[in-house]
């Protein structure tokens, strides 16, 4: 039989993949340095992708709620969510300081 992934590993797992390209890296690490919001035409002159590559990514963080957007347009303001940023840093805090406490056995 196979085992289910738990509620805790999908969200690692949805988490770490918002986080896996470069852009959106920097993205977070500006949002979090910055301690504010940035509004989306600011972070396309910054980095080396197309209006719509960015968009792309920002939808990613988005959707892993990494991210809040609002709208006042014609801009997009984004900030870090911080509920969720914390939430993540304890995930991966615990993942990266856990200790093996039962034996996995890998046939």
């Amino acid at each position: 039989m196979k085992q289910k992934f738990n509620s805790e590993i999908l969200e690692m797992a949805r988490i770490a993949k918002a986080l896996s390209h470069p852009v959106r890296i920097y993205i977070i690490r500006k949002l979090i340095k910055m301690d504010a919001c940035c509004y989306s035409g600011d972070l396309v002159e910054e980095l080396p992708v197309g209006r719509s590559t960015l968009s792309q990514h920002l939808k990613e963080l988005k959707y892993a709620g990494l991210i809040q957007g609002e709208i006042n347009p014609p801009f997009i303001k984004y900030c870090i969510n911080r509920e969720n940023w914390e939430k993540a840093k304890k995930i991966f805090n615990e993942l990266v300081n856990e200790e093996q406490k039962t034996e996995i056995n890998c046939k």
